[in-house]
């Protein structure tokens, strides 16, 4: 019931709230040489569950290494300016789909009470 009731955004929340985990990842290791910052593509992700992939594997096939516009010279590819633009725009995603899952919820409840 849960997946016809919200459709695709129950996994769209999931992908982007593994999504924002990897970035503050990524965020967290910027001093770390060596790091290597990844991304989730969460078109490709989305895509996958789509077509009846789980949230969890499809986040994990669509991760891959980000490729630095800068490499620096200790071996890690975390640029701050790209994480964080990246992070700002999945926490909207976030909250978007978020507030359009409690819409839905609202909807049913009032359904539900006969409102």
């Amino acid at each position: 019931m849960g997946e016809s009731l919200f459709g695709i955004h129950g996994a769209a929340l999931e992908l982007r709230s593994q999504r924002l985990g990897l970035l503050t990842s990524n965020i967290a290791n910027a001093g770390t040489p060596g790091y290597k910052a990844r991304d989730i593509d969460f078109a490709k992700a989305l895509q996958a569950v789509s077509n009846g992939a789980s949230a969890g594997g499809a986040a994990s096939a669509a991760t891959q290494y980000r490729v630095p516009v800068m490499p620096s010279l200790d071996g890690n590819t975390v640029e701050m300016a790209t994480e964080q633009t990246a992070f700002a725009e999945t926490a909207v995603g976030y909250s978007a789909t978020l507030s359009f899952i409690k819409g839905r919820v609202d909807t049913v409840t009032r359904a539900l009470k006969g409102d």
